[in-house]
């Protein structure tokens, strides 16, 4: 079978197969799609790069997205990423053959590497979509020897009438699938079970993801973000958000 479309996995969390499929990418299609990926990638290198320099080892978990495997080679870091089926690295075969990148096939909630093999982890796009989100928290933690970068959205945000709204944004959207929505006290207490703390946050922004795809008009929307951020709205309220975490000892 042909890799790039072997989705076939003996693992139990595979939430990262579907984000690294051609039709996922498509929700980030045009002008708006590459600016919300471009938010992300700033506010993952402002919380990595305060901690981590380029040249440094990054495990980027379920990353075959390539949301942030792409940015992090750009900018000097080592990256590995850990997906759950071979179709997985399909988005990130350019940086695996120019050996930008590393692509393993392994269970991401049972990391197959030593305690300590990189300098940090990140993840996007997986706590909410992982039932057994805790082991993950818990491995990507115990892997690193130093951040974890990862992102969710938030109950405590205008996101909290998104249930209601489950079947609009199905229609709208299409490619859209169930999530679970946080408290942050929730995410929390998952990195405290791990011994690691918040040391870190970005918030991405304060309208819903849908609200900007549907309005289809990038200036329009950076400038409906820019303005709450300057109010102080996203700080407060902005969804998803992206949490640094370190070893609280």
């Amino acid at each position: 079978m042909d890799p790039d479309t072997d989705t076939s996995s003996p693992f139990p969390e595979t939430a990262d197969i579907e984000t690294s499929n051609d039709d996922y990418a498509t929700r980030f299609r045009g002008a708006t799609g590459a600016w919300m990926l471009k938010v992300q990638e700033r506010g993952v290198m402002k919380l990595l790069g305060a901690r981590v320099a380029p040249g440094a080892t990054v495990l980027d978990v379920g990353g075959g997205h390539g949301q942030l495997a792409h940015p992090l080679a750009d900018a000097g870091y080592k990256v590995s990423v850990i997906g759950s089926a071979p179709s997985c690295r399909h988005r990130i075969a350019d940086l695996v053959d120019a050996g930008r990148c590393s692509f393993e096939v392994g269970n991401v909630v049972e990391l197959p590497y030593p305690d300590g093999s990189f300098d940090a982890v990140v993840a996007v796009r997986m706590l909410t979509h992982c039932e057994r989100w805790p082991q993950l928290v818990k491995e990507m933690c115990r892997v690193s020897r130093g951040p974890v970068i990862t992102d969710y959205p938030t109950s405590q945000s205008l996101n909290a009438i998104a249930p209601a709204l489950f079947k609009a944004k199905k229609r709208f959207e299409r490619n859209t699938r169930h999530w679970t929505l946080f408290r942050h006290r929730q995410v929390r207490e998952g990195f405290a079970a791990a011994g690691f703390r918040e040391t870190g946050r970005y918030a991405q922004f304060f309208l819903p993801m849908v609200v900007h795809r549907a309005l289809r008009c990038r200036p329009l929307s950076a400038l409906l973000e820019g303005c709450c951020r300057c109010l102080g709205l996203t700080r407060l309220w902005g969804t998803p958000v992206i949490g640094r975490w370190e070893r609280a000892d």
